[in-house]
């Protein structure tokens, strides 16, 4: 029987900022890229700036549930073999697509990610 999935200190603090920056920069693209007007009204006339660009390429991505779908992926990739990478990799999908619209997939996700943490009952003595 293979040991419980559990990362080492160092790695877990990596994830947590991990996590926090990457919802972190989920909520800044929606607020204040994606849902503000006046940004929304100034690349649709045809302003061609990095902001523009990455509301364009989000707005795709989010569209066709690219976050949901490499969330869900990487959590069943890591739970079938677990590794650091691919916890990060599903956690830092499943942050975003919660946050840009894709939160059935990103929430299942997430949601296997908990279960990775499941250990086996200590046997009786």
């Amino acid at each position: 029987m293979r040991p419980p999935f559990l990362p080492s200190p160092r790695a877990t603090s990596v994830l947590i900022a991990a996590g926090f920056l990457a919802v972190g920069w989920a909520m800044y693209v929606r607020y204040l890229v994606i849902e503000n007007s006046t940004v929304g009204l100034a690349c649709e006339a045809g302003l061609a700036t990095t902001m523009c660009g990455m509301r364009r390429i989000v707005t795709l991505l989010f569209n066709y549930s690219v976050f949901g779908w490499i969330a869900l992926a990487a959590a069943l990739a890591h739970l079938t073999r677990p590794h650091v990478a691919l916890f990060a990799l599903a956690l830092v999908a499943g942050g975003i697509g919660v946050v840009l619209y894709n939160k059935e997939l990103a929430a299942l996700a997430l949601g296997l990610l908990v279960i990775s943490f499941a250990r086996p009952a200590p046997a009786a003595a």
